[in-house]
């Protein structure tokens, strides 16, 4: 597929209590990116190899979760992915959209599920790219997310424990990923305001158990009952969501497919760009 640089427009929208900052291209039916939870990640940088393909066909929207990048950093660690789930509906809201497509990716991939089965009605078609929230009270948690999980604590964030996390979980092939958007995450990382309440932890306190079953999106009723049609996109060697989650949510869901990414990891959209481009569009367009 080849693409042209799209024109993109940034803004910061209220959302509730809350401000997110959205970058926009194209235009179209909408379809919101909702990017993983990683330590410095943001909407743009997690799709900066898929925004100007799908702006090609539709209006693209992007914005940092709560949170993350230059959104608020507020976030109901009770009941994150619903909290998520709430702000995505607000922002339709404010941008006057009866409803979208949803892709997410992991953390973002958990928030697109969670919403569907909130609200079905506000989603139209859904991407899912290694999505957290799925069997996660099934097996201990893999290397990678305890990786992502130990990057606040212990002696604090670090450029060192970032480089780990990404070269050696989050993609494939380690030498892909350049040194400058590490340091670009590294210093997303490091806001006070982050460091002081990161937004993906480990839960505690009286209400843990509580919010780890929440955050099995497996254990909800409504999954099977999901009729939002969905494309699973799972990097065949994802070290940080098992792949296994796949077939489990193309068996329980409605009306689900499944496309398995050989020699990749959990960052689908950017290690096989092309490929999932390509296959993003045509599932969005209703076309498989």
């Amino acid at each position: 597929m080849n693409t042209t640089a799209a024109q993109r427009t940034e803004s910061t929208v209220r959302v509730g209590r809350r401000d997110l900052f959205v970058t926009e291209a194209g235009e179209g039916a909408p379809v919101v990116l909702l990017h993983g939870g990683g330590p410095g990640a943001t909407g743009a940088s997690n799709y900066t190899r898929n925004i100007d393909a799908l702006a090609e066909h539709f209006r693209v929207i992007v914005p940092d979760m709560p949170g993350y990048g230059a959104s608020s950093k507020d976030l109901d660690h009770a009941d994150p992915f619903g909290d998520l789930a709430l702000a995505v509906r607000g922002l339709l809201d404010a941008l006057d959209i009866e409803k979208a497509h949803l892709v997410g990716n992991s953390y973002g991939g958990a928030a697109a599920l969670r919403m569907a089965l909130d609200r079905p009605d506000r989603v139209d078609r859904m991407i899912l790219m290694g999505p957290g929230g799925i069997g996660t009270t099934r097996g201990l948690p893999t290397p990678g997310l305890t990786s992502l999980l130990g990057y606040y604590g212990g002696d604090g964030p670090s450029r060192d424990k970032l480089e780990t996390f990404i070269r050696d979980y989050l993609v494939y092939d380690a030498g892909s990923v350049p040194d400058e958007l590490i340091d670009l995450r590294y210093e997303a990382s490091i806001q006070p305001e982050v460091v002081a309440s990161p937004p993906l932890r480990r839960p505690s306190g009286p209400t843990a158990l509580r919010t780890l079953w929440r955050m099995d999106l497996t254990r909800d009723p409504r999954l099977a009952r999901c009729e939002v049609p969905t494309l699973v996109v799972w990097g065949a060697d994802d070290k940080v969501n098992r792949p296994a989650g796949g077939p489990r949510l193309a068996s329980t869901m409605r009306d689900c497919d499944l496309f398995l990414m050989a020699n990749t990891g959990h960052w689908a959209q950017w290690e096989r760009a092309e490929q999932f481009n390509d296959l993003a569009v045509t599932h969005l367009r209703g076309e498989r």
